[in-house]
């Protein structure tokens, strides 16, 4: 159930393969627009190509990927795209980047992708891990639900990535719950995790990962005081609604072909409050054999 996320909203993107980059909008804020690319999304071209200096030029992660090759220092490469990130507008907040800076996404992309490239990688078992633009609007969204001491359901946890994030901003005296419906990946995302500065709070039980359907979310420890949705659904779940608790907040990607990143919040008497975030593009939550099918 992980995602190919990318934010469409105020964007050029392609109906097929894109690459989003950042640009400037003519009202100034920062948007990105899309690179097409054949035959994936994922593939890049080789560095004798034109084409591919061209594209160094233009995309400034793609550009920072190509400076640090071969440099075997992981956090200054992980820092230098949360940097990025924060120049572009992505990232307002102090606390989501030190979170991100802390979490080394390099740890949580398959080895021979480029983890620090502002794009979705494949992970295996038709599933990605979202771009990391994706991973800070969402933990910008969230971060008021994720103070410490606080309940954290990941939907599609993936690599582990962002539970891990979760795990970290709620810390030990909270809980973060990964759910992923793939056990290979939730192997992996153990393993990931066990690597990464999260590797305490997993040991001492805060954070867990299980192999389940997300869409009936992980009633055990229910309700959350935030639920992040990795892939998009057709409708709300209604099993996630339910867990979630009052004053809490949903960032879930809702629709088929046209999809919008929707931020639903639980208000204090159990009413629901939807609004419309961006338009965006994710895989569907589905189940793990017609994911498997796909």
């Amino acid at each position: 159930m992980s995602s190919v996320a990318y934010i469409l909203r105020g964007c050029r993107a392609s109906p097929s393969s894109s690459l989003l980059l950042p640009c400037t909008t003519t009202n100034t804020s920062r948007s990105f627009s899309a690179l097409s690319f054949s035959p994936s999304p994922f593939s890049f071209p080789s560095s004798s190509s034109s084409s591919s200096e061209k594209l160094h030029k233009v995309h400034p992660f793609l550009r920072m990927e190509h400076f640090w090759t071969g440099s075997s220092i992981a956090k200054t490469k992980n820092k230098g795209l949360v940097e990025h990130l924060k120049e572009y507008g992505v990232i307002k907040s102090k606390k989501v980047a030190e979170v991100m800076e802390t979490i080394d996404r390099g740890l949580f992309v398959p080895e021979g992708n480029p983890a620090y490239v502002d794009s979705p990688m494949p992970i295996g078992y038709n599933a990605t891990i979202s771009a990391p633009h994706m991973h800070a609007s969402c933990l910008e969204l969230l971060e008021e639900h994720l103070q410490p001491g606080m309940r954290a359901l990941d939907v599609g946890s993936g690599t582990g990535y962002l539970t891990a994030c979760f795990a970290m901003m709620v810390g030990p005296q909270g809980r973060a719950i990964g759910i992923e419906h793939i056990p290979e990946l939730v192997a992996f995302s153990i393993d990931n995790i066990n690597k990464s500065a999260a590797a305490p709070l997993l040991k001492g039980g805060s954070l867990s990962v299980h192999a389940a359907d997300g869409r009936l979310g992980w009633p055990e420890l229910a309700p959350y005081d935030a639920i992040h949705v990795g892939a998009a659904a057709s409708e709300i779940p209604p099993a996630l609604l339910e867990q979630l608790k009052p004053g809490g907040r949903m960032v879930i990607p809702v629709g088929n072909i046209f999809q919008d990143l929707k931020v639903v919040d639980k208000n204090l008497d159990g009413s629901i409050n939807i609004r419309n975030e961006a338009s965006v593009r994710y895989v569907p939550l589905t189940s793990r054999a017609a994911q498997l099918r796909e």
